[in-house]
């Protein structure tokens, strides 16, 4: 049976951390609850070489807050609240449940600015960790008195778009791996196998083909002139930089994105359920359609399609309603439109974007499943004729050698 730690509150307050066995994570909730605790975390217990005392990592050290850790805090702090505990209170005990150096301190600075009579969302900003998104969260929910729901309503938001995040990156682990190893291999074959067939060549004294005279002057150029090739890459690399750092070079590189088969549909939806699920979460709680449509556009990473939504909140104030600049816009997805349509239609436009958010999260999934489906044969067949290519290549003037000796 697996074996499950968790940290909790008692009646007293006090934070209690300690392990059992339970069938699943919501058995060991429930007999964590069943014990009159108010859980704040629970997750199976993982032992190891690098870990410590309650399975906690003893190298875990970080300087700034990860996402996973701002979600971790979110859901902690909503369940406090949530329980009826005072802020400050729920504070005190999320810094001594932190587990690392800087949680703990933004935690402290929070506290204190609280306690001088600041807001949380104030104090929150005044830490520069939060995106504006967060911080307008928070503030529509110290506004409408329901923090508690709001901290658990950002709380599901984090959890899918970290969901979504991961779902990608481990989709590109292996096509990542395989990419590497390749490069590897081909480096390998090129600096220490070639050369040695290059002596027999040089001694026979006759002229190679042409494939061979190619790789093997391939094989020098990485052997001698590596850092040639470091260097511009370097450069190519800051060149890149410096032109998205510019508002106008990055629009042109972000256009030229979205026209990218395969990739541009991808880069669409991603950025379509990063809008929808953000606009319908901050109208959930009471922010206005301007000021959401202002906040996610900040949210946007393609600035093509940040520049076009800036532009809708143009004609938003005009009372245009969102669909129609939506469309005339152009770049977002054409359901997507039609379904922000409806939703304004039947009056339920906040459940009608989050259906979208819903909709294009499994898009993105689909989409990069499809991607790799394509890419892994493609990488492993340009292996396959690169590494066939040098092979040849040297078989190619072993026989040209044999064919002189007889």
């Amino acid at each position: 049976m697996p074996r499950y730690r968790y940290e909790a509150v008692d009646a007293a307050g006090e934070v209690l951390r300690d392990e059992l066995d339970a069938a699943s994570l919501d058995a060991a909730i429930g007999r964590v609850r069943d014990l009159g605790l108010l859980p704040l975390s629970v997750a199976e217990a993982k032992g190891g070489f690098l870990r410590g005392g309650l399975g906690q990592p003893w190298f875990s050290k970080r300087r700034t807050l990860s996402g996973k850790t701002v979600m971790r805090l979110t859901q902690q702090l909503s369940s406090l609240l949530h329980a009826g505990m005072p802020l400050d209170r729920a504070l005190t005990i999320l810094i001594g449940v932190a587990e690392d150096e800087p949680a703990q301190t933004l935690l402290a600075r929070v506290q204190e600015k609280v306690r001088g009579g600041g807001s949380l969302a104030d104090a929150l900003e005044a830490q520069g960790t939060f995106s504006r998104f967060y911080l307008n969260m928070i503030r529509a929910g110290e506004a409408g008195g329901a923090l508690d729901v709001v901290l658990k309503r950002l709380t599901e938001f984090l959890e899918r778009s970290q969901a979504l995040r991961e779902t990608v990156m481990s989709a590109l682990i292996y096509p990542i791996i395989l990419l590497s190893v390749s490069a590897l291999s081909v480096i390998i074959l090129l600096t220490f196998v070639v050369p040695q067939f290059q002596r027999l060549f040089a001694d026979s004294g006759k002229a190679l083909p042409l494939a061979t005279q190619i790789v093997i002057a391939a094989g020098d150029g990485f052997r001698y002139y590596w850092w040639v090739g470091a260097i511009v890459i370097a450069l190519l690399v800051g060149a890149m930089r410096q032109q998205l750092s510019h508002p106008e070079s990055r629009i042109r590189w972000d256009r030229w994105f979205l026209q990218l088969p395969l990739f541009g549909d991808l880069i669409a939806k991603v950025e379509t359920a990063r809008l929808a699920r953000t606009l319908g979460t901050l109208l959930g709680n009471g922010v206005s359609l301007l000021n959401a449509l202002t906040i996610v556009r900040e949210t946007l990473s393609n600035q093509v399609l940040a520049v076009a939504l800036g532009e809708v909140a143009e004609h938003v104030k005009t009372g245009r309603g969102l669909a129609d600049p939506l469309q005339d816009a152009g770049g977002f997805p054409k359901l997507a439109v039609q379904m922000i349509r409806v939703g304004e239609e039947t009056g339920q436009l906040q459940e009608m974007l989050l259906q979208v958010a819903d909709a294009y999260d499994g898009e993105v999934q689909m989409a990069v499943k499809r991607l790799l489906a394509l890419l892994e044969p493609a990488l492993i067949l340009g292996l396959g004729v690169i590494i066939s290519g040098i092979i040849m290549s040297i078989l190619v003037a072993i026989l040209s050698l044999n064919e002189l000796a007889f």
